[in-house]
């Protein structure tokens, strides 16, 4: 069996517990198991986990803090799970800085899908790391104002859009030579925005873009998913600081899904 890391499960229902130790450790992580909040953030900085699940209803401190506190010191990928199906708790769990946030009760072929796909995209960086600024070979800077032009680089791309630059070798992204810290969701679903040149892209495309493999053409897919998908297209448009009114490059298509904003003359 593959030794994927270490993995920490946050949870206060025993059933539910035993069953995600069991799932990953097939799966072939070292699991390693807490029943509060407090313990949970205690295992997750001993263990150096590479993968946490975490229950928002905690006896002691909620998920949302728990999060917070990991994300002090840990780029573990996270999945949150909860018995809520409520809009607010996705948004406030995205927005936190986890990866994922599954309703219980949840398929655990489902769950550990879901967890395969998001370790086969590496993120931009480890916690406290400075993103470098993204940039051609040999010292030469990024142009700005391409049309989503593509630039072949040491086996990536860089992809232009109106001063944004995004490397697909390094998965780093800088606007106007200042680099931005994304998430892996929200650098895939720009990825495959600017790489679309403009087509439109469906809240359900993007959902397999975020989900990975496991969501094929004929998968199901739910509210949940599509909420999840607007949550990450919110934070991105908060950290490229997009106005509205006047978007430079997410365009909401009504009732469809997302395409690239034009090209402008910088």
């Amino acid at each position: 069996m593959i030794d994927l890391g270490v993995a920490v499960v946050i949870e206060d229902d025993a059933d539910v517990r035993n069953l995600l130790d069991a799932v990953l450790q097939q799966a072939g992580f070292e699991v390693h198991s807490a029943a509060t909040g407090r313990d949970g953030v205690d295992m997750a900085r001993e263990r150096r986990a590479s993968v946490i699940t975490l229950d928002v209803g905690l006896p002691d401190i909620d998920g949302f803090e728990v999060l917070r506190r990991i994300r002090q010191f840990s780029d573990a990928y996270v999945v949150m799970l909860t018995g809520r199906d409520e809009e607010l708790d996705t948004i406030t769990a995205l927005q936190g800085g986890a990866d994922d946030y599954i309703i219980k009760p949840f398929r655990p072929r489902e769950l550990r899908a879901r967890i395969t796909a998001m370790m086969r995209r590496p993120r931009q960086g480890a916690v406290g790391e400075p993103e470098a600024p993204v940039g051609l070979p040999g010292g030469l800077p990024s142009e700005p104002g391409l049309a989503a032009a593509g630039v072949a680089r040491r086996g990536g791309t860089v992809l232009h859009h109106n001063g944004l630059a995004l490397d697909t070798e390094t998965r780093t992204v800088a606007l106007r030579g200042t680099p931005l810290g994304l998430t892996r969701s929200e650098f895939d679903l720009l990825h495959e925005l600017l790489r679309g040149t403009g087509a439109v892209r469906t809240r359900a495309d993007l959902v397999r873009v975020v989900r990975g493999e496991y969501y094929r053409e004929d998968t199901y897919i739910s509210e949940a998913d599509e909420r999840a998908v607007e949550v990450h297209i919110g934070n991105l448009r908060r950290k490229l600081r997009e106005d509205p009114q006047d978007p430079r490059w997410l365009v909401t298509v009504r009732g469809v899904g997302y395409r690239l904003a034009p090209k402008r003359a910088e």
